[in-house]
């Protein structure tokens, strides 16, 4: 078997000179791949201590919502501005090639909530930030930040 991280390939100065892109669509084509990834990141949480995921798009939203299913708990979609549907809450963050903001439904993640974060990779952690800062105002408790 290939070890996962043969499957994610490096892409020099994408999108724009001096960031090194992690592409994981070599993992997701790998079924194999795919399903020993979705499992190793949610054996981590099988204690039964997390509610929710909750994921920024767009390839968060492929790994994470595979950890929520894994899980058997909820998936919640966290997203650029002006792309959900309802009343939203906003965080502006900035990431390593300039700032951008996230929303999230403000009635996704309830008082109490457990929640996992999952995000598909670590750069700067802004975007991890962004969203733990979002779950904490609607009244959430981050309970573990996954990459």
């Amino acid at each position: 078997m290939t070890p996962i991280s043969k499957k994610i390939r490096s892409i020099p100065d994408f999108p724009k000179k001096g960031i090194l892109f992690r592409d994981i669509t070599p993992l997701l084509q790998d079924a194999t791949s795919f399903k020993e990834a979705i499992e190793l990141l949610a054996d981590h949480y099988q204690d039964g201590k997390v509610d929710l995921v909750v994921s920024a798009e767009a390839r968060g939203f492929i790994l994470g919502a595979g950890v929520a299913y894994r899980l058997g708990v909820g998936f919640v979609p966290v997203r650029k501005p002006g792309k959900l549907p309802y009343k939203v809450e906003r965080a502006t963050y900035k990431l390593e090639y300039g700032e951008d903001s996230l929303e999230i439904h403000k009635d996704g993640v309830k008082k109490d909530d457990r929640v996992l974060v999952f995000d598909d990779l670590l750069a700067t952690g802004g975007t991890a930030r962004a969203i733990c800062q979002l779950v904490e105002e609607l009244g959430g408790q981050v309970m573990g930040v996954c990459f």
